[in-house]
């Protein structure tokens, strides 16, 4: 029995047993693991591989352009954007302020809009009552101190682009200049 005993303590005491604490063996197999995963990624997504993996560069506007009118011409629903710009006057808008006391204020308005392609000034003109509505719904409740400096007039020029591009869904609007604009 004592040799029974002694056989056994040596089986174990022979070939000591290491164990991975639940702490090691994240440190030591989870973590690296999980960082040469996410540094993978990284790399993947920052575009260094693209060479590697074999992918194509996008071309870039001037040079898909260039390829496009060697090979085919313009395509026609794309802008060329070395084109002549397309601009379009808005009739001009009159409308009273909002303004707190009994003095009425008003604002006289031209407004030219930029068009991306010259198939687009048949649907503007289509969708032209929508438009002016937007406009005439906003600058009625503007009040004087919106319409004061530079900020003000920016934030007229943005609202009004924002309500057009709105009104004339297909049609991409460039922006929105004033031609005159006074505040009596």
């Amino acid at each position: 029995m004592a040799a029974e005993t002694d056989a056994g303590e040596l089986s174990t005491d022979g070939l000591p047993r290491k164990k991975f604490s639940g702490k090691k063996l994240v440190l030591f197999v989870v973590l690296p693991l999980v960082l040469l995963i996410g540094a993978g990624a990284g790399v993947y997504f920052s575009g260094l591989l693209d060479g590697l993996l074999g992918k194509e560069k996008p071309a870039e506007e001037g040079e898909h352009a260039a390829a496009a009118e060697g090979e085919h011409g313009a395509e026609p629903g794309k802008a060329d954007p070395h084109a002549a710009p397309i601009f379009y006057d808005l009739p001009d808008m009159l409308v009273n302020l909002n303004t707190g006391n009994k003095r009425p204020a008003f604002l006289k308005i031209k407004i030219s809009i930029q068009l991306s392609k010259p198939e687009d000034v048949g649907a503007v003109e289509h969708v032209l009552p929508r438009i002016i509505d937007n406009f005439q719904v906003y600058l009625r409740e503007l009040r004087l101190e919106d319409l004061r400096g530079s900020a003000g007039m920016y934030r007229l020029r943005q609202e009004l682009l924002l309500r057009i591009t709105a009104a004339a869904y297909p049609v991409k609007v460039k922006d929105v200049l004033f031609k005159e604009m006074l505040v009596q």
